[in-house]
């Protein structure tokens, strides 16, 4: 059993999720066919975390969802947030806004429904929406050849702070009513837009608190009519338009 400390400390770092006391003692017992007796698994665990509290290391062993998982230390919160803001930017075309903005809304559907409202071709848009993890596969249709359904993801849920689509703005709701304060002038004050942007570029910006903002030149009164347009008249096939 020489080293057993150093293994339980590899499985501990090499889980990216928190690892339970019985999958550590799983793991040792199907490798090496060493069995732990519970107090003495606690003892090592308990030497790893008081080893870990030293100065020496950012990071710490941490008891959380009934497993155990290396975290950093409050100290370093604010640096390591800041990168995982810049890594976790995630920018999108127009036409990739455009069929998000439509599976959001109409859900689940497939690509030949999407590209009926869209009127061009969706699989790139559709390809960088999976690798981004903002739309997921829902299931399989009931027309010719069980077609692939999209719908919106609980990461895409989680970026725009919605419990459910229930919370998604009504379509008559992003209009400016006579009645209603500010104009779309003002809703141009919420929008990033870069001046190096190349014409008719859009993207999702995220900020320091999680939320994404469009980047881009988009006039957003003309683009949520064209959306809503789309979404109202998608069973006229004269409704087209070309990317």
């Amino acid at each position: 059993m020489q080293l057993l400390l150093q293994h339980i400390e590899a499985l501990i770092f090499a889980s990216e999720q928190p690892i339970t006391g019985d999958e550590i003692l799983s793991c040792l017992k199907s490798v090496y066919g060493w069995e732990l007796k519970k107090d003495q698994f606690h003892s090592l665990i308990s030497e790893l975390k008081e080893k870990y509290l030293s100065e020496d290391f950012s990071f710490e062993l941490i008891e959380i969802a009934d497993g155990y998982q290396f975290l950093t230390k409050k100290e370093y919160h604010h640096a390591v947030n800041t990168l995982l803001q810049i890594k976790a930017r995630r920018r999108l075309s127009t036409a990739a806004l455009e069929t998000l903005a439509i599976i959001a809304y109409k859900q689940p559907l497939s690509k030949s429904e999407i590209e009926h409202i869209r009127g061009v071709n969706c699989d790139y848009s559709i390809q960088k929406l999976l690798e981004k993890e903002l739309i997921i596969i829902s299931g399989k249709g009931d027309g010719p050849g069980k077609p692939l359904l999209y719908a919106t993801s609980k990461n895409f849920m989680d970026h725009f702070g919605l419990k459910s689509v229930k919370d998604l703005p009504k379509l008559k709701d992003l209009h400016i009513a006579d009645n209603e304060i500010g104009t779309p002038a003002d809703l141009m004050d919420h929008i990033d837009v870069p001046v190096d942007e190349e014409p008719g570029a859009a993207a999702f910006e995220e900020d320091e608190t999680g939320t994404f903002h469009i980047e881009g030149t988009v006039d957003p009164e003309a683009a949520m009519g064209s959306l809503e347009q789309d979404l109202q008249d998608d069973s006229d096939p004269n409704n087209t338009k070309q990317e």
